[in-house]
């Protein structure tokens, strides 16, 4: 079934087209990944299909019983209120459904009512509405959501005004979820989370009900997500199946059969030239007549446009100053707190010359400031460091807190390497896509991206030996991203990496370490080894849990039926010590097992009295009531059967 469609968009801000006779059509179910440059239409696209934008040309068309989301980049929440308030907010309708439910069970309470019969019907009928809706499930839902998007229960009594703009777009995507429009459109939807985040989304869309468009550079996302991807570039939209490898795959062979195409055109164009050109130079009348014929057939010739088969991308290289000492890193036991907040402790590492090391772990957990302890930024609170020989370091701080935003881009790089002249300076800042009046621009008004070009170059001017990159890919579309990724693998140097992004951590490093509370646990190999080592990890811990469970049951059971528990001879001294323990345990047992028998028939006898009150007439009718007492009886229960099995254990 059509959802949507689109007819000939166009979108131009003064000279500048953006978009281009745009035109596509999406299934009810489809799953779109829109890809492209930076700049290429894409956040604008979504802004038209949302409404929020008015094309210069063109039209839109969306069903009208489908309900549009729309999840942007930024500008997210303008309330005070606190993260749970902004999250309930998505629920009004069943705030609204529960004060009507109450009046109405009030106005029921009354049997001489005589809108008794047409209260009780409307009663049992919103009810029902009330259930089908997901009236009983949506605040268990509520929670798991915002848990999933790391929003604790401290953190849900957190006013909007003082999260950090990754916290607000987090917020953002979890409201958007749970309004569950039919059509979910998200703007990067990816940045700012981590991998278990990351994890639950992907899962968490696989099973989405409505249809999908999505921007993303997250490429390990799409592949999972997507069945069908969008590439823009140059104001144009190229709707190819599949997923993003399947993009890849189909993109080049399209760009060759377009290069064989226009090739072959212009062989022909060639070929008719000279023949014009023979026919001409011979001067008769009967010649240059079919020469004239010949250039009027050219003349109306539908030219072939020559393929683009690659987009202007940036120049990247590292290149050291000089060599560091095989020692790069040794790290012993670092702990480090901010207040009576702990992020980690026995953090160790072992890091040597030429190593690719991947740092990953939650959000939170003090990866950006495990970081700075290494670089000499922040002092640890505990442990041992040492930074070997010759060990010069690089470092890419991911919010370019380092860049200032008062400058110019040609300004801020002058200031940072004052022997390079203005010439040489922008040279350098043309490799990196900054053109002509582009090195005037204020580095305050340069796009995430631009700016962590900027951060980039700086840090391929500065030879350091020992990268320390923290998130490089953020803000860079996927042309951009595969530069940096090309330049790290091709450095002589040693590199440390924090970073989310799945593709690059599938590409990159010799070894993961993955930051806990209580330390590092490292991985040698990339992230679909991780995957693997971390998915068996949990599996054996699960099976040893179960096989010591089954152990020590087995143990008990034949313990208690020999009613010997001496299986090693022991001394005189030892028995009596032993003794005394077994003694002490066995009254221990006892006590408890009379208390147990006392706590089972009070909470029983409570169970029978509140299931007799629920019975009651007077009772039935009253929602709120009831609600409690169920509430109630499914906690009393709960506790019996923990009484239960604790009691069968002694």
């Amino acid at each position: 079934m059509l959802v949507m469609s689109a007819s000939d968009i166009s979108k131009s801000y003064g000279i500048d087209a953006v978009l281009e006779d745009v035109s596509f059509s999406v299934d009810k179910g489809d799953r779109v990944g829109i890809v492209g440059p930076n700049g290429s239409g894409k956040t604008t696209l979504l802004s038209i299909i949302a409404g929020e934008n008015s094309p210069s040309s063109g039209s839109v068309y969306i069903r009208s019983e489908f309900s549009v989301g729309y999840l942007k980049q930024k500008n997210h929440f303008f309330s005070g209120g606190t993260v749970l308030e902004e999250a309930e907010k998505n629920f009004e309708h069943f705030f609204q459904m529960e004060k009507k439910i109450e009046r109405l069970a009030e106005a029921i309470s009354d049997h001489t009512s005589s809108t008794f019969d047409k209260d009780l019907e409307r009663y049992s009928a919103l009810m029902e509405e009330y259930e089908k809706a997901g009236g009983y499930t949506y605040k268990s839902e509520l929670k798991a959501m915002l848990k999933h998007m790391g929003f604790d229960e401290e953190m849900q009594s957190k006013k909007i005004e003082k999260l950090s703009g990754g916290e607000r777009t987090r917020l953002a995507l979890c409201c958007m979820l749970l309004k569950k429009p039919d059509i979910l459109m998200l703007d990067e939807p990816t940045n700012h989370l981590d991998l278990s985040m990351l994890d639950w989304l992907e899962q968490y869309l696989k099973g989405y009900g409505g249809t999908i468009l999505v921007v993303s550079h997250d490429r390990f996302f799409l592949d999972r997500i997507v069945n069908r991807i969008f590439d823009m570039s140059d104001g144009t939209l190229v709707d190819y199946r599949g997923n993003y490898s399947d993009f890849l795959v189909k993109k080049a062979e399209r760009l060759e059969v377009m290069r064989r195409e226009y090739e072959k055109q212009q062989k022909e164009i060639a070929r008719q030239e000279e023949i014009i050109r023979r026919f001409k130079q011979h001067n008769t009348e009967h010649l240059v007549k079919r020469a004239q014929s010949r250039e009027k057939r050219l003349a109306h010739l539908e030219l072939v446009e020559k393929p683009k088969l690659k987009q202007e991308r940036f120049k990247l290289s590292f290149d050291t100053n000089y060599k560091s000492g095989n020692d790069v890193i040794i790290a012993e036991d670092l702990c480090k707190s901010f207040g009576p907040r702990q992020l980690f402790r026995n953090a160790s590492m072992d890091i040597k010359k030429g190593e690719r090391i991947c740092i990953i772990g939650d959000n939170g957990i003090g990866k950006t400031t495990l970081l700075r302890i290494l670089i000499g930024q922040e002092q640890a609170d505990d442990g041992y460091l040492k930074i070997g020989y010759n060990v010069d370091f690089g470092y890419y701080d991911q919010g370019q807190m380092l860049l200032d935003n008062n400058e110019t881009v040609l300004g801020e790089m002058k200031n940072a390497y004052h022997l390079y002249t203005d010439t040489e300076m922008r040279s350098l800042l043309g490799r990196f896509l900054f053109f002509g009046d582009d090195v005037f621009k204020q580095v305050g008004a340069l796009s995430g991206g631009e700016k962590a070009k900027l951060s980039m170059l700086k840090l391929m001017l500065s030879g350091a030996n020992t990268l320390v990159l923290d998130e490089p890919t953020n803000h860079l579309d996927i042309e951009s991203k595969e530069v940096v990724e090309e330049a790290i693998e091709e450095f002589e140097g040693t590199v440390i990496i924090v970073s989310h992004d799945r593709y690059l951590l599938n590409k990159i490093p010799d070894r993961i370490l993955e930051l806990t509370p209580s330390g590092i646990v490292e991985y040698k190999g990339r992230f679909d080894y991780y995957l693997e080592k971390k998915a068996m990890m949990e599996a054996l811990d699960s099976e040893m849990a179960e096989a010591a469970k089954a152990v020590r049951q087995e143990a008990v059971d034949k313990a208690a039926s020999a009613g010997d528990f001496d299986f090693i001879p022991l001394s005189a001294e030892e028995e009596r010590q032993l003794r005394k323990k077994k003694e002490a345990e066995e009254r221990r047992i006892s006590r408890r097992k009379e208390s147990l028998e006392l706590s089972i028939a009070e909470l029983e006898l409570k169970i029978e009295e509140l299931e007799t009150e629920m019975c009651k007439p007077e009772n039935a009718t009253n929602s709120i009531y009831m609600r409690e007492a169920a509430e109630k009886l499914e906690d009393y229960k709960a506790k019996l059967d923990d009484y239960y099995w604790e009691y069968m254990e002694i």
